[in-house]
């Protein structure tokens, strides 16, 4: 990526960082070289990051094509928007449902400036952007109702982000936080990384002690109590190539994340 020539003053392109790298690995072009250099050494030692990277999104797709076509939802608020790839959350609603009505959520400067990209939009449907820390569920909750009636059901999408709160209390007291604000017949989409094995683990937290933001890479039975008091939809929450695969679906990373769907009574 060439830097442009008006950045935040926030945004330090010396440090890698998670939007960034991730943005490298599947294929994207928003980042800098530090995200470069971080993003190869990463992929040196754990040569399957980018296929992982790739299932993440790809459980992102068939998860808003199962809400928006099959459930009927027409309403998602996404934490963590990220950078703009292929896919994103209101192309993918809008593909199956045009009147769909998207709210992303991130606090991010970089993302920021790509929030046109994150803004187009079909006639019939809606997006925008909260600009707010995901943990600040007030703020969240009140810039999405400029978009979103909170009074019928909402896609809550949490995919892959979750990690990026250190302690683990504070990550389960977020989404409880979020779920019982949201009307009954909401649902809750969710995913998050986990251990593929003990290299990754290591090159994990290598990573998280070089100065950029962490992830905490956590266990299925700990991350298994984000859907607790939820009604979990088939195949429950699993590895993410095993939630609904299609004939577009990767099978390499069977082990490193874990995601579900489920109804919020």
């Amino acid at each position: 990526m060439s830097e442009p020539t008006k950045l935040p003053p926030e945004i330090d392109t010396s440090v890698a960082h998670s939007a960034r790298v991730y943005n490298y690995w599947l294929g994207g072009k928003d980042y800098f070289p530090a995200d470069k250099r971080a993003g190869d050494a990463y992929r040196a030692k754990v040569p399957l990051i980018g296929p992982m990277a790739k299932e993440s999104r790809d459980f992102l797709r068939r998860t808003i094509s199962y809400l928006a076509r099959d459930v009927g939802i027409r309403q998602f608020l996404d934490l963590g928007a990220g950078l703009p790839t292929d896919d994103n959350t209101h192309e993918v609603a809008q593909r199956s449902a045009p009147d769909s009505r998207v709210v992303y959520v991130d606090h991010d400067p970089l993302v920021l400036l790509h929030v046109h990209a994150m803004r187009t939009t079909t006639p019939e449907g809606a997006t925008d952007y909260v600009l707010a820390d995901m943990r600040d569920t007030d703020t969240v909750l009140q810039g999405a109702a400029k978009t979103l009636d909170m009074t019928k059901p909402i896609a809550l999408v949490s995919n892959d982000v979750l990690g990026h709160i250190v302690d683990w209390d504070e990550a389960l007291s977020l989404v409880r936080r979020l779920v019982e604000r949201l009307a009954s017949g909401s649902y809750l989409v969710l995913s998050h990384s986990t251990v593929a094995d003990e290299n990754h683990r290591e090159v994990q937290e290598e990573y998280n002690n070089s100065g950029a933001i962490p992830y905490i890479l956590r266990e299925p039975s700990v991350t298994v109590a984000l859907f607790e008091g939820l009604e979990l939809v088939e195949p429950g929450y699993t590895s993410l190539p095993r939630w609904r695969p299609d004939a577009n679906t990767g099978r390499l990373s069977d082990r490193a994340g874990w995601g579900g769907v489920a109804r919020i009574p």
